[in-house]
């Protein structure tokens, strides 16, 4: 049954990239364990303006698990401590009366913070916008057969397209990089037809750009799919790495 509890708050305080963070503490009480995590943010914030302070700036919109703008890293866990979830799925009744939460920003090269704990995803726009157009028919609408995709192939089609882009793989990730996030893009078009046309400018463009960007090289330490909101698989990052390599051969 849930109840209220007390909790500690070490949050990162960061007034803008250039400027030397910190952490400071909080105290909470009689917070709900119905609550979500950003909820009990809100209430923070609320806290924090009644007593003339600056509230803490974090990203936040759906709250419903869907956009992944919600990215915070919770007690060493890129949106918390449970698997398959975003933060704003979070909820208080993870965690005990009188505990001790750490919440930081993502912690990446490629994420500059912004403030507190909002950081530049922009990045990830940048390797999207990279990957350019696919070259589809747009008269009417053709014949339920006429490109046959076996379900197998369109089921890990639909589960690299899942990805949200969060960057919770990059936070994970000890050195930063965002393979996993690139691997999940290129994958949901290289299983299909429709993708076949650009299928080798697109790999070649979206990880030089992801390079080019900051991010880290993958080691294959899977933290990235052990942390994804949306259970990305690391086997996506093995057929990126086939898609380049065929698309290397062809040059």
């Amino acid at each position: 049954m849930d109840k209220d509890i007390n909790i500690t708050l070490r949050v990162w305080r960061q007034r803008g990239p250039k400027e030397k963070g910190h952490f400071e503490t909080y105290q909470l009480k009689n917070i709900s364990q119905s609550s979500s995590f950003l909820e009990m943010l809100d209430v923070l914030n609320e806290q924090l303006v009644a007593e003339g302070k600056e509230p803490v700036f974090f990203d936040h919109d759906c709250r419903e698990g869907i956009c992944g703008m919600c990215s915070l890293y919770i007690n060493g866990h890129p949106h918390g401590p449970d698997e398959g979830v975003t933060t704003c799925q979070l909820h208080m009744r993870r965690f005990n009366d009188g505990d001790t939460i750490t919440v930081e920003p993502w912690r990446a090269g490629g994420f500059p913070v912004i403030r507190d704990l909002a950081v530049d995803r922009s990045a990830f726009d940048k390797i999207m916008q990279a990957g350019g157009f696919v070259s589809v028919n747009t008269g009417g609408a053709p014949d339920a057969n006429a490109i046959p995709v076996p379900k197998e192939i369109a089921d890990l089609a639909m589960d690299a397209a899942a990805c949200i882009g969060c960057g919770a793989c990059v936070a994970a990730c000890k050195n930063g990089s965002a393979m996993l996030f690139v691997a999940a893009k290129v994958s949901q078009l290289a299983l299909l037809p429709q993708g076949k046309a650009e299928a080798a400018r697109r790999v070649k463009a979206m990880l030089n750009t992801m390079d080019a960007l900051g991010f880290g090289g993958c080691t294959n330490t899977q933290a990235c799919e052990k942390e994804c909101p949306k259970g990305i698989s690391v086997a996506n990052i093995a057929r990126l790495n086939r898609e380049y390599l065929k698309a290397k051969l062809k040059d």
